[in-house]
């Protein structure tokens, strides 16, 4: 794609609902031909920034435009651009061929030229001689290829897709991920698609761009995004991973569950605290043990249709998941072995808690919308300070603690859950545990005074 030309561009983009950040900041180009995906969880963001590009919606702030002209305030009937919905919005007292011929006939075409175009598009979608039918009596995927017919009838030059195959059943899911990109390939025009479905992504997609909160987290090929993900949410949410804190003792050297590995990696510098990815389908698992790297006892083996799904616990206490073709005994030793070129290295976010406080005395600080006892600092009420909390020392409550959250990201690191607790002013508090919570949980946060490390700002 690297020859072709970029079509749309989004310059620091944001959008807000009321007090909700929806989009922050969002930087990103689109190439004309492409088939990009916007890709992550409900809430993420993603519906809202295809409907900015549509027009439905305005950013509070940035620049949207097209062929290097602002389009930011022009209406979505003024753009070249087509949306298929997520519920399809087939108009139900008009049949086959007055759904398809719509915005033709808006536009006041001659009755041939409209016959025309119409047969054509219906033959894309392999729905010729439905011209007749009622919509309602049509199948969903029938629906939707009608829809798709609908909104390039009129020789878009995006195509807009919101979670377009979301009310199919799987197999009808599947069939039609080919046929759109069988589409794509014939009509050569730009995609830009919306899914939660990582699969779905991963098969469609020439670009995937990850979002999460309303930030873009990565943005690649498919192959990209799966193997060289660039932080910890990115390797959670594409595929399966075994996620690990580690220590990048040197360039293509890194330590973890309590062995040291070859790697690829280099850049990071010497001792340094990194995160380690290792997929389950690249360590290898042996009986022979003498020809291993570590060793481990099989605690579940499931069978999952492919492969088999073990758990196993290392020498070290710290829990895998392995995919392999072979099944293993519950119960038995085996020995594990990595590939360097299998353990992606990626650098931390941060190490600890840092957050922005003021004294409210020598020996209490206000932070997280709270008022939290710590050790005599010395300082003065109104003082401005800088509070740093190890993970492993904010201690998760049911009941109230000194300031509250709700729980919004769960990531298990072999041997222990590291959390992201949002709090109602909406700052992240990191939190390593081994209690188990659920996504959404309303949580107390707990934090001993002799765990604040405070200095003036």
């Amino acid at each position: 794609m690297s020859d072709k030309k970029i079509i749309i561009n989004l310059e620091h983009v944001s959008k807000s609902f009321g007090d909700k950040v929806v989009l922050d900041d969002v930087n990103l180009y689109i190439k004309e031909g492409e088939f990009i995906t916007f890709l992550g969880p409900s809430g993420c963001g993603k519906t809202t920034l295809l409907r900015l590009i549509a027009g439905f919606l305005a950013p509070d702030s940035g620049v949207i435009t097209l062929d290097g002209k602002d389009i930011s305030e022009l209406p979505p009937h003024k753009r070249p651009l087509n949306t298929v919905f997520q519920r399809y919005a087939l108009f139900p007292h008009l049949d086959v061929y007055d759904n398809v011929a719509f915005g033709l006939k808006l536009r006041k075409l001659p009755s041939d030229e409209i016959d025309r175009k119409v047969a054509r598009v219906l033959k894309l979608v392999s729905m010729t001689d439905y011209e007749d039918r009622d919509v309602n009596s049509l199948s969903g995927g029938q629906q939707q290829r009608i829809a798709i017919a609908r909104a390039i009838v009129n020789e878009p030059r995006v195509l807009l897709l919101d979670e377009p195959l979301s009310a199919l059943d799987l197999k009808m899911r599947k069939d039609m991920q080919i046929e759109l990109k069988e589409m794509h390939k014939k009509l050569g025009i730009t995609f830009i698609y919306v899914t939660h479905d990582q699969e779905e992504a991963v098969t469609l997609s020439d670009t995937i761009v990850v979002l999460n909160e309303g930030r873009i987290q990565q943005i690649g090929t498919p192959v990209d995004i799966y193997n060289e993900p660039q932080n910890e949410f990115v390797a959670d949410f594409i595929g399966e991973s075994n996620i690990l804190n580690g220590t990048m003792l040197r360039d293509r050297r890194v330590s973890f569950i309590g062995h040291e590995f070859d790697c690829v990696d280099e850049g990071f510098g010497e001792n340094v605290p990194v995160d380690v990815v290792v997929r389950p389908e690249d360590i290898y698992i042996m009986n022979n043990t003498e020809a291993a790297q570590f060793t481990a006892k099989v605690k579940s083996c499931t069978f999952k249709g492919v492969h088999y799904e073990m758990f196993v616990e290392t020498d070290n206490g710290c829990e895998l998941m392995i995919q392999d073709y072979n099944a293993f005994e519950v119960g038995s030793t085996v020995g594990l072995y990595i590939k360097p070129v299998d353990i992606q290295v990626m650098h931390k976010q941060c190490t600890c808690n840092v957050f922005e406080g003021e004294m409210n005395g020598p020996d209490s600080v206000w932070m997280l919308g709270a008022d939290f006892d710590c050790p005599d600092t010395g300082l003065q009420k109104g003082d401005k300070v800088r509070v740093e909390v190890d993970f492993d020392k904010v201690e998760l409550l049911d009941n109230e603690g000194t300031a509250e959250g709700n729980v919004s990201f769960i990531l298990y690191k072999g041997d222990h859950y590291h959390l992201t607790v949002k709090t109602k002013e909406g700052e992240d508090v990191l939190v390593d545990t081994n209690d188990v919570w659920d996504k959404n949980d309303m949580v107390g946060i707990s934090i001993k005074p002799e765990d604040l490390r405070i200095s003036k700002l």
